[in-house]
């Protein structure tokens, strides 16, 4: 599949043109957003550009986990189209992903349904993504928050599961995964846009950042109370990702246009896979300039 405003040659020629040079992925976190994502890994893929190792926070770790496995671009948006074109057996998915008995977000208070992550990856990866990090066929670093110790956790062995699930454990959504005696909350709360881990195991490093970035909703009408909470998170997120990337940026940032939607947004994927197309001139342009700069340092 050729991403949006891309000839059948583009593939060909960026290869000569990177002259052998690796590339390596990250994925931000940013909930629905990160549908945008897979519209990325869809240009790579018509590029012939294949990460030599990836990096995932949140939603970017469920997507670049299923990416690692060896689906390509293509294959993982069509999957998603199928999962969200039927609402009946999406809703029957995730009460099936539901965490077992009635669990509270703070005392005395109770939440009706909260996803048990592991549960949600097995109903919504597509069939065949491994069970450890070692299977995968593009090496793959994920980045959890430890609630206990207030920290990054960072995985790149083991079980894949429940790092991932631990990964996308957004507060107030999916309940914290426990792993290896340590219970795992989303993160993109420490760590939203985790790049710095992709440092030295490739040539080019490419940061996809879908935490958010300037502009204001047209919502007038006051937030309630559980998007008041998602917000929240999301403009923490933003922040974060915004220091990192002003302090030490990657080699290339790629930030499609979604700041206009909340993180459960899923029903508004098409917008948000249109978002994430309209970035692949800016991907190609950005992989090249960075080429230019080795190129450059070489020669020097």
């Amino acid at each position: 599949m050729v991403a949006t405003g891309m000839s059948m040659r583009t593939g060909g020629d960026l290869a000569e043109a990177l002259g052998g040079r690796t590339v390596a992925v990250a994925l931000g976190g940013g909930g629905a957003r990160g549908l945008a994502h897979i519209s990325v890994l869809e240009a790579l893929d018509a590029m012939g550009v294949r990460p030599v190792a990836m990096a995932g926070t949140s939603i970017g770790a469920i997507i670049g986990a299923a990416y690692a496995a060896g689906f390509s671009g293509a294959e993982l948006r069509a999957h998603t189209e199928a999962l969200l074109r039927n609402r009946l057996r999406l809703a029957r998915r995730l009460f099936q992903s539901r965490a077992r008995g009635r669990k509270r977000l703070f005392k005395g208070v109770g939440h009706p349904l909260l996803i048990d992550g592991e549960r949600f990856l097995d109903a919504f990866w597509p069939a065949g993504v491994p069970e450890r990090f070692e299977d995968l066929a593009i090496p793959l670093t994920v980045v959890a928050t430890d609630f206990r110790r207030r920290c990054e956790m960072v995985f790149e062995k083991g079980p894949l599961r429940p790092a991932v699930a631990g990964s996308m454990s957004l507060p107030g959504v999916v309940r914290a995964t426990k792993s290896e005696g340590h219970y795992l909350v989303d993160g993109g709360l420490v760590n939203p846009l985790p790049y710095e881990h992709l440092a030295g195991k490739a040539d080019i490093i490419v940061a996809v950042n879908v935490s958010g970035n300037s502009g204001a909703e047209a919502e007038t009408r006051a937030p309630t109370a559980f998007q008041t909470m998602i917000v929240a998170t999301q403009i923490l997120m933003s922040s974060i990702s915004a220091r990192m990337i002003e302090d030490n940026p990657p080699d290339v940032l790629i930030a499609p246009a979604v700041h206009q939607y909340l993180a459960l947004d899923i029903f508004k994927a098409s917008r948000i896979f249109e978002a994430g197309d309209s970035c692949a001139a800016l991907l190609r342009d950005g992989l090249l300039r960075a080429a230019g700069r080795l190129e450059a340092q070489r020669r020097d």
